[in-house]
């Protein structure tokens, strides 16, 4: 079923409401927001002489939840102008109105009766066959629906976004008893495609998949703690990147959730499971109610189980010892077993690492994972039918590396489960009969096909990604590399299209990366259709090779940094003239050389998600790959009536380079002019290489013809004199330092395309021996190579 949903209302304006209408506007989908009333005006209505009878006053609460939108940090919008996209309303006025729409979400309070009051007046109000659900992080979707007509309860389910909706990949459906199992279907595939989710389909059980099973492990964790007189410290120093988890590890996690919002979500357990050992585990433990008693409920509060504390040396993160609950200044922990896991590579083998080791922190791994593994065991087919749906669950809403189910077969599955046994633990007896029949392990590849299968209902289910997945690592699986070198690889993705694949330290750009660019434009030229240049890593380009750049200029090997800089600008020059058309698919960071990589491409599909931005400046350097040419030949382009000053487009180029502006989404780098109009965005990132590889094939049909070298038009050396006049200005305010207007005057002077009179076409190999020069001169500044060291070593830039 092909669900058509052009329009939504979201009744609820709280965060969590007000985000999903911002997320539907980030797809494109018009929003009623809706809430109550408000029982009166406030002062300042009053004082203009507005009473709950005026709309201002009636829609206050949506109106100002939208304003919210706007100053959220970080943003629940891709481009400010979305929040256009929403309407505010009120439920007494405007319900009415969600008549037109075709998917009504409801966000209101987490309350059984206020739920089920509210859905019978939507009933009233909607037209049969519109889509309702439930936003509810725990309430029975079955409870809510009851006293519902048989259509509405056919059209009824949940859907848990995570919070933040925008950022966060999971989303739970939970279908009722009723729910039409084409609905299901239909709302799934939608919120995959259109708003970019992972969907997992969990039963109706408190809590559904991934907060049943997170909450169970920072409970067990928090026993663990106790049992073993961890601190604080300890315990996120395991619970961490060391263990495959985000860095917010245990403590700094409930502290951003808030321990008052964690105890209802492990109370919404506690209070419907039958008395037990599972009950026990879900009582909110002692030290929990004391630090809510104090208020100590997390960053909210200012503090939690952290606190920042300003000091005459400036701030320090102070840590709660739960013995005295008192704060001291928080210490760095380190051992065997976590150096062993911070040495290894991925997280299989940081898993391994941790646990393989003999430490206590080692021990306190293995009892946290061991219970954890047990409990996702011991519910599967209470609270998903998939173990892939476990795992996927706690992947995209947890943030985990591996799901529980990964991290059994990566630690061994028969030795950890005849361990845990002979440790007195009851292992699920679905497990035991799995291994039983001659099994190692709950996934297992399937072969020929780069497809992988899983156990379900006591066999192995081969699961086929859709179509609008394209896999790379798969691919080279199945023996689909056409060439590779240390840095990339050139791999066939059907069709007649290959894709050029990143996987350098970081995806940066060094000899072995150019090399591969250019003989993957020879290979396509010869014996394919079509390039994409993508990649599966956690960013798709942070830049070039600092390091080496670093090393040449300091040796002050001048020759070689200039080789290494025309190898490159000649690989974009090559890229851009292929005969055989380039889509670049970008995603997350894509900086500095990432972006002169995807410049030279014939269309850039981008994943909404991308943090795109020239941001060369920032180690004391100019864009020297192309990226000021390619955006003063964009101006030329955009603007071809000789007439037209290019002054004020310059100038916020000039100031977009010259602070490093980062985009801060995809739609915001078209805004940025980093995109043009004909580049496409994607929501979906698994959908992207799939997505790039559509559009090149479209160039293809439409004969494609290969670019040729085109001109451009300056500014000249009064434009110049402008650009240094408003860099002039900033230094003076203070707002930049003497280096950064050196550096700014080198930018002036390439973007101005030197000191040729304004109007002068210039070519594109012009520019480019003027952005060399720049970027070479910059290379023997010594604050440059302070700032090109400090990135190396601290991840952020210097202001000298």
């Amino acid at each position: 079923m092909v669900m058509n949903i052009s329009k939504a209302a979201v009744i609820g304006s709280g965060v969590m409401g007000a985000s999903i209408a911002a997320h539907l506007a980030n797809a494109g989908i018009p929003s009623l927001l809706l809430d109550i009333v408000p029982a009166s005006p406030t002062a300042e209505e009053a004082a203009k002489g507005l009473t709950t009878a005026h709309p201002a006053v009636r829609n206050r609460l949506a109106t100002a939840a939208i304003a919210r939108l706007a100053q959220m940090k970080p943003s629940p919008l891709y481009d400010e102008a979305f929040g256009g996209r929403i309407t505010p309303g009120n439920l007494e006025d405007d319900l009415v109105k969600i008549k037109d729409v075709d998917w009504i979400i409801e966000v209101v309070v987490e309350n059984l009766a206020v739920k089920r009051e509210l859905l019978g007046r939507i009933e009233a109000c909607r037209k049969p066959g519109t889509v309702v659900s439930s936003n509810t992080s725990g309430i029975s979707i079955n409870a809510m629906a009851e006293g519902r007509s048989a259509e509405f309860r056919n059209h009824f389910l949940g859907t848990h976004f995570f919070n933040p909706p925008r950022y966060m990949k999971l989303l739970e459906i939970i279908p009722g008893e009723t729910t039409d199992a084409a609905i299901v279907e239909g709302m799934k595939s939608f919120c995959e495609g259109r708003l970019g989710k992972g969907v997992v389909v969990a039963k109706d059980t408190p809590n559904f998949i991934a907060n049943r099973i997170g909450t169970y492990g920072l409970l067990v964790t928090l026993q663990a703690m106790a049992d073993g007189g961890f601190t604080v410290e300890e315990v996120d120093a395991v619970t961490g990147p060391a263990m495959g988890r985000p860095k917010s590890a245990t403590f700094r996690t409930l502290d951003l959730v808030g321990l008052d919002t964690f105890a209802h979500v492990a109370n919404n357990v506690y209070d419907k499971v039958d008395e037990g050992e599972e009950k026990l585990v879900f009582e909110a433990p002692q030290v929990l109610k004391d630090m809510a008693a104090r208020g100590w409920i997390g960053e909210k509060a200012g503090q939690g189980f952290y606190k920042k504390v300003k000091g005459p040396a400036g701030s320090e993160i102070q840590s709660l010892d739960l013995t005295t609950m008192d704060y001291a200044k928080s210490r760095k922990v380190s051992s065997a077993s976590l150096e062993a896991a911070r040495a290894a590579r991925g997280a299989k083998e940081k898993t391994r690492a941790l646990l393989g080791a003999k430490d206590r922190y080692s021990g306190l791994a293995w009892t946290i994972t061991k219970k954890v593994l047990l409990y996702s065991a011991e519910k599967l087919g209470e609270i998903a039918d998939s173990i892939a749906d476990i795992d996927r669950a706690m992947k995209w809403g947890f943030n985990w590396d591996l799901g529980p189910f990964e991290t059994w077969d990566a630690i061994g599955l028969r030795r950890t489960a005849e361990r845990m046994e002979a440790e007195g633990e009851a292992v699920p007896a679905w497990v035991k009969d799995w291994l039983a029949a001659g099994n190692e392990s709950f996934y297992r590849k399937a072969e020929g096909t780069g497809t992988f299968a899983f156990v379900y209902q006591g066999r192995y289910k081969e699961e086929v990604p859709p179509l609008e997945q394209i896999s790379l690592r798969s691919l080279k699986e199945r023996n689909k590399v056409i060439r590779a070198n240390s840095g990339a690889s050139l791999i066939d993705i059907g069709d007649g299209v290959a894709c050029l694949e990143f996987h350098s330290p970081h995806n940066a750009i060094g000899a072995d990366i150019l090399t591969m660019i250019q003989q993957s434009v020879d290979e396509v030229q010869t014996n394919y259709e079509a390039l994409v240049i993508a990649n599966e890593g956690r960013n798709f380009c942070v830049g070039a090779n600092l390091m080496l750049l670093l090393m040449e200029a300091q040796d002050e090997e001048w020759d070689e940094v200039d080789a290494i800089i025309r190898m490159f600008q000649n690989t974009m020059l090559k890229l851009k003239h292929s005969v055989k058309p380039v889509v670049a698919a970008p995603h997350r960071m894509t900086l500095g050389g990432g972006v002169e990589v995807c410049m030279p491409a014939d269309e850039v599909v981008a994943y909404a998600e991308t943090y795109y931005g020239l941001v060369e400046v920032g180690v004391g350097l100019i864009p020297a790959g192309g990226g000021c040419k390619e955006m003063a030949l964009r101006l030329t382009l955009a603007n071809p009536d000789p007439a037209i000053d290019l002054q004020p487009h310059m100038n916020r180029v000039f100031m977009n380079i010259g602070t490093a502006k980062v985009s801060m989404s995809a739609y915001d780098a078209k805004r940025l002019g980093y995109f043009r109009p004909s580049d496409r965005i994607v929501m979906n990132p698994d959908h992207l290489i799939h997505e790039a590889k559509r559009a090149a094939l479209r160039l293809v049909e439409a004969g494609y013809e290969q670019p040729q070298p085109e001109k451009i038009r300056i500014i000249g050396a009064d434009g110049k004199a402008v650009l240094k006049l408003g860099a002039r200005a900033m230094h003076d305010g203070g707002y930049i330092s003497g280096h950064d207007l050196l550096i700014a005057g080198k930018l002036a002077h390439v973007l101005a395309g030197g000191d040729l009179p304004a109007g002068t076409m210039v070519t594109e190999q012009y520019m480019l021996d003027l952005e060399r020069e720049a970027f070479l001169s910059l290379c023997g500044e010594q604050k440059t190579q302070q700032r090109m060291q400090y990135m190396l070593a601290k991840g952020k830039p210097l202001r000298n």
